[in-house]
């Protein structure tokens, strides 16, 4: 098999295009969604349209969210730097916990100092003031790109689509059970993106000069495929979204239960198709992170 040595430079220089683009991607959510009255708009009908079919999948979205507490985060990040360890990487022990803690930490502080303007469209949530980003979608998302970074090649690929699918589903269930609105779960997977980039940018620096990649290891298949899975969510969510904003705008309770449908839908396929489109961008260069060791 041909081995050929580590592109750092260009590794690098799309580490830094991503951690920057999620970074702008998140400041657009963030505009949009709280300093719009659109967006907030927009935010609320979804939030509203959680109401449809919901005792049919309250048992379930409630089981999901519990899970997510501060000892389960804990949990999760001593078994992940146990995988790690055991593979004996210290490096990416350490870079993967400075992830998980980063994201959630990052996601926390923003919560607490970004501000959301009133315009009078939700005023029963009003008094909660900001919700953005989700802290709980974070934890989720965190924990799903450390495993990316951590699990050996021969169940990446597995752990990547499960670990997305999870942390979708979290932040579809943030939205299902009214905790937040979809922005605020597509705000915490853009967070948690970019501090994946940062991480493998640690990794980058911290990597052998033995470190050797071999082109067999990529997983470009799968990387495509859960970014056009995600690709195709969002164009799906944006098309929703489009029809929703050409209807009049009325205040949600009076609105109708196709229109709330839409709105609620369409937000629940944005939120999972950002984060497949987060996690495929890191499993594309994975292999460069975390490459084989020669000797």
């Amino acid at each position: 098999m041909r081995v050929r040595a580590t592109a750092r430079g260009w590794t690098a220089v799309w580490l830094v295009v991503l951690a920057l683009a999620q970074t702008a991607a998140f400041v657009v959510v963030w505009r949009a969604a709280l300093h719009t009255e659109l967006g907030q708009w927009v935010d609320t009908v979804a939030l509203t349209g959680n109401r449809i079919g919901q005792d049919t999948i309250a048992a379930p979205v409630d089981r999901i969210l519990n899970t997510m507490s501060a000892l389960s985060l804990l949990v999760a990040t001593a078994v992940i730097g146990f995988i790690a360890l055991i593979r004996r990487r210290v490096a990416l022990a350490i870079t993967a916990t400075l992830l998980i803690a980063g994201a959630n930490v990052t996601t926390q502080l923003l919560k607490h100092f970004l501000a959301r303007p009133e315009y009078g469209i939700d005023p029963e949530r009003a008094v909660a003031g900001n919700s953005l980003p989700s802290g709980h979608t974070a934890v989720a998302a965190s924990v799903a790109l450390a495993l990316i970074l951590v699990l050996p090649r021969t169940v990446r690929v597995l752990g990547a689509f499960v670990g997305a699918g999870y942390a979708a589903v979290a932040g579809m269930a943030t939205l299902s059970a009214g905790w937040h609105r979809p922005s605020d779960a597509i705000a915490a997977f853009l967070v948690v993106g970019a501090w994946a980039a940062l991480a493998g940018l640690m990794l980058l620096v911290t990597q052998r000069e033995q470190a050797q990649v071999e082109p067999a290891e990529a997983h470009r298949v799968a990387a495509i495929v859960l970014g056009l899975a995600g690709a195709l969510a969002v164009v799906s969510s944006a098309l929703a979204l489009s029809w929703l904003v050409d209807l009049p705008r009325l205040d949600p309770d009076q609105m109708g239960r196709r229109s709330l449908f839409v709105g609620y839908a369409g937000s629940a396929a944005g939120i999972a198709g950002t984060m497949a489109i987060v996690a495929a961008l890191l499993l594309a260069v994975v292999h460069r992170l975390v490459p084989r060791i020669k000797g």
